[in-house]
């Protein structure tokens, strides 16, 4: 039945749920302290965390819960009560801090407020000593502790003497809530131990009372060991000494006695006393050390020994110094210092060793150098003494290497290829020869150059000036040695020449043009030349137009010139021209201008001339007919016109007029006469004939009038030859007026009686006047037949 209702209870959540919408909503989570916030050590205290949550159509929500002391996740709970605590039983000064809590419900989380919580006091320590009276330097344990405390806390232990102050002789890093150490204390008598601790906190450091002093007393330890050396401290090598070293006071029983030199165990020995014997040498001159130990607890003694030398360790030499493969050497071992009255120097023996193995026993040894000789020499010195039998001495190892002498240098260019003109570099090399090699280059100008090559890999290479032709790589030589006893190896620079490649810059290169002169005309072929001195083949040779600023052709070639062809040359094609050359020196050179002008073409020449003079000679004729045209019409004018005018001294002056013949139809006689012709004349003339009309009062005037169209609302006239008289007064300025409504535009005043002729651009202008007799004041004209009009004797103009 129980089963029953729990089924029905689930499934009735479940229903519910189903019909609606889940959701929930944390609404406060809070944190508190009992209780209180600041409290004693030792005082029991619950952190309370609970939150308050909303929701709807959800049951059994689980809460996660989180709390922290100053981030650091102290308690974690998983349940769905609202509220959880952690207990602090009893609280001690390092729970103090800033606490949270935290709950996250599914995927919704939320904080609390924080709490500090301030737990004030500490526990005093208490020291603990396994051994109150210790001997000076034994080292015994001290343990101190707050077993109430929580850790990690750090330790330190106090020293203080009578009527003194602590001082701290050791300081343990932080541990739990107890720490054992070792001590050791040197000073004798009585003093005093204590110890404290400190507690780090987030916000502070807390430090504890000390401990209770307990008192210890520092015993001495006397096993400082005597030491004795027989016969003497100081005797000759070869003597046997012997070392006495015992420690006076035999308490304790387990002292350990050992005998040092230069930090090397001669002997030990457990116990009370020790005895070392030995036969001395030089290097046994020096300190020597008794010292006595119990536990971790030392005593020295010191005595100094010195060991005279009855001889010299010998010496081996070879001859000669400098060695080189081929050579012979010779090894000689000699004793430099020695004591004649200790020793028996005739019968010193000598063995010679190569690589610690024997080669002989004589006085030398002589080999030859060679790779299979080199290795570490050395000899060994057998001497007789009185004292004993034989003293035997080993002389420094004496490293001999052949030396392979330097192979004849080989000289090159660096990079292979020599550009005149411009600096270079030489190697000079030799593939045998033990280092360091001295090279010496020789040059022109006294040029001299040291290289020293030390190590592996390194060149001789000697920047060089500029050369002017190929031949001069023949003027350099090199040396190079390794040895000063030999003389140096040579290589000239002749070798140069077949492993180089010189490189000549082009020079200045001319062009020329074919054809030479200057100009060429138009469908002509133009040839541009360019051509060098000097240079090393390839050359590369380039034609430039002025005008265009566009390069016309560019060819590289083996031969010191090429050309460049224009073929069906036009006016565009003249102006001004250069060419640039350059190889493999990388020098571009640039030639002088070549001025090119474009001629008409031939044909066109000859069509402007056949045009010209065919212009000129239309030219001519027209001239020439114009002439003649004009000549005969002024002539036939001239025969024409007669003008006769009378004056009289008391009459008004008149002027008397021939009208020409006209032969117009229906012209009025008014209308004739419109075309007036007159002689100019210049201002002075002008100023002369005022004057004379002035004073002559009667004078003949010409004037020739030209007709007008004929009006066609006038009557009709006959035709034929008319007389029209006209008069013209002359005002008293001298300017003629027109009498009987003729209109006058044209009028010629003869002043003289014979003929003028006016030349002008026009061509010549002649008029042939008759003389003219005054009768009186009135003016008759008479015309000839119109017949008569031809000009059978043109006038001379």
């Amino acid at each position: 039945l129980l089963l029953l209702l729990l089924l029905l209870t689930d499934l009735l959540l479940f229903w519910q749920c189903v019909r609606g919408e889940s959701s929930f909503i944390i609404d406060t989570v809070g944190l508190s302290v009992q209780p209180r916030n600041r409290v004693q050590s030792g005082t029991p205290v619950i952190i309370r965390c609970q939150v308050s949550v909303s929701f709807s159509n959800i049951s059994h929500l689980v809460h996660h819960f989180e709390m922290t002391q100053d981030g650091v996740p102290i308690h974690v709970s998983d349940t769905t009560k609202d509220s959880v605590s952690y207990e602090l039983n009893p609280a001690r000064a390092a729970d103090s801090g800033s606490y949270e809590c935290r709950v996250t419900v599914k995927d919704k989380s939320k904080s609390s407020y924080s709490q500090k919580l301030d737990v004030s006091g500490l526990q005093t320590p208490t020291l603990q000593l396994n051994n109150v009276s210790p001997y000076e330097s034994e080292e015994f344990k001290a343990s101190c502790s707050a077993p109430e405390e929580k850790g990690p806390l750090i330790f330190s232990f106090y020293q203080r003497f009578m009527g003194g102050e602590p001082l701290r002789i050791k300081r343990v890093s932080r541990t739990g809530n107890s720490s054992e150490v070792a001590l050791s204390l040197k000073h004798i008598g009585d003093c005093f131990l204590s110890c404290d601790y400190e507690i780090t906190l987030i916000s502070e450091t807390r430090r504890s009372n000390s401990s209770k002093e307990i008192q210890i007393l520092v015993k001495v330890l006397n096993i400082t060991p005597t030491m004795n050396i027989l016969p003497s401290s100081t005797v000759h090598e070869g003597e046997v000494v012997e070392v006495h070293c015992k420690v006076v006071n035999k308490f304790p029983s387990n002292v350990e006695l050992f005998l040092l030199r230069k930090k090397q165990i001669l002997r030990k020995q457990n116990g009370s006393a020790l005895v070392h014997r030995f036969k001395t040498q030089v290097d046994h001159s020096g300190e020597l050390i008794c010292k006595g130990q119990w536990g971790n607890v030392q005593k020295e003694k010191y005595e100094t020994l010195t060991v005279k030398e009855i001889f010299s360790k010998p010496k081996l030499s070879v001859q000669p110094t400098e060695l080189f493969e081929g050579d012979i050497f010779i090894l000689r071992c000699f004793i430099s210092v020695y004591l004649p009255d200790k020793i028996e120097i005739n019968r010193t023996q000598y063995i010679y060793y190569k690589d610690g193995k024997k080669l002989n026993s004589s006085d030398t040894y002589i080999s030859v150098g060679h790779p299979n000789n080199n290795g570490n020499y050395s000899c060994k010195a057998l001497v007789y003494t009185h004292l004993v039998d034989q003293l035997v001495k080993s002389s420094q190892n004496l490293l001999i290497t052949a030396k392979v002498l330097v192979s004849q240098p080989v000289l090159s260019v660096v990079g292979g290829t020599v550009r005149l003109g411009k600096p270079f570099q030489l190697l000079c090399h030799s593939d045998k020869g033990t280092l360091p090699i001295t090279y010496v280059l020789f040059g022109p100008d006294n040029l001299r150059e040291h290289r020293v090559v030390s190590e592996s890999g390194e060149k001789a290479i000697f920047p060089l000036p500029p050369i002017s032709k190929s031949s001069d790589l023949n003027n350099f030589l090199c040396h190079a040695r390794n040895s000063q006893h030999k003389p140096p190896m040579i290589s000239s620079g002749e070798q140069l020449r077949p492993s180089t490649l010189v490189i000549e810059p082009v020079s200045k290169p001319l062009l020329t043009t074919h054809p030479k002169t200057g100009s060429i005309s138009e469908g002509q072929t133009l040839s541009l030349v360019c051509s060098v001195q000097r240079g090393s083949p390839p050359i590369k040779f380039t034609w430039y137009h002025m005008e265009t600023g566009n390069v016309l052709a560019s060819v590289s070639t083996n031969k010191p010139e090429s050309s460049h062809s224009i073929h069906d040359v036009k006016a565009t094609h003249g102006g001004r021209y250069y060419c640039e050359s350059t190889n493999a020196a990388d020098e571009m050179k640039r030639s002088t201008f070549v001025q090119i002008a474009v001629n008409w073409a031939v044909w066109k020449k000859a069509l402007i001339v056949i045009f010209c003079l065919l212009l000129l000679l239309t030219l001519i004729l027209v001239v020439a007919f114009k002439k003649r045209l004009l000549c005969k019409k002024k002539g036939a004018i001239s025969i024409r016109n007669k003008l006769s005018v009378r004056t009289a001294s008391t009459k008004p002056e008149r002027l008397s007029i021939t009208q020409t013949e006209v032969q117009v139809a229906n012209a009025t006689p008014s209308m004739m006469g419109k075309s007036v012709w007159s002689d100019h004349v210049s201002g002075s003339e002008s100023d002369d004939q005022n004057s004379l009309i002035t004073q002559e009062k009667q004078e003949t005037q010409y004037t020739e009038l030209q007709t007008r169209d004929p009006d066609p609302n006038r009557a009709p006239v006959k035709q034929g030859t008319d007389t029209v008289y006209s008069q013209v007064r002359l005002s008293q300025q001298g300017v003629p007026e027109v009498v009987d409504g003729v209109s006058v535009e044209y009028a010629q005043l003869n002043h003289d009686n014979g003929q003028r002729c006016d030349n002008s651009n026009h061509g010549d202008h002649c008029t042939n006047t008759d003389h003219v007799t005054e009768a009186d004041n009135s003016v008759s004209i008479s015309t000839g037949a119109q017949d008569g009009g031809a000009c059978d004797s043109p006038p001379d103009c």
